[in-house]
């Protein structure tokens, strides 16, 4: 079945097009496919792993800051939205407050309180003068 890759929200197509990924990068141009062979070289296998490191250290570097900016309205939007549930349930916060001071006074209040232990238990006894219990075997 065909469907339209902007319409699928784990393509690369929709996230750029929804604006979930960075469009215009610098860095986006390494990625793109050369279809022209190139002649082994050392040197420029070596140069080349050390800029793709630093490419890729540059582009999450980018992608962060590009994360970090689309989130700030998102803080912005839920700081809102709080202040409208607390507005909205205004009385059920004495309610609250009370119970979180009734549980810490009632933490204050607990003390230990040691209970004797018996030395010898009343089910058993340790010195052996009841009958046993063994089976005779004629």
């Amino acid at each position: 079945m065909k469907r339209n890759p902007r319409k699928l929200r784990w393509t690369k197509a929709f996230r750029k097009a929804a604006g979930k990924e960075m469009t215009i990068d610098s860095t986006l141009e390494f990625e793109k496919r050369r279809h022209v062979p190139v002649r082994y070289n050392r040197t420029l296998v070596a140069t080349t792993l050390k800029a793709m490191k630093r490419v890729g250290e540059i582009r999450k570097r980018r992608e962060v800051a590009f994360w970090k900016n689309r989130m700030a309205a998102n803080s912005q939007r839920r700081k809102l939205a709080d202040k409208k549930e607390v507005s909205k349930s205004i009385n059920l916060l004495p309610g609250i407050k009370a119970s979180t001071k009734a549980a810490a006074s009632a933490q204050t209040a607990k003390q230990k309180v040691k209970v004797p232990k018996n030395k010898s238990s009343n089910l058993a006894s340790a010195g052996g003068s009841g009958q046993k219990m063994t089976m005779d075997m004629d």
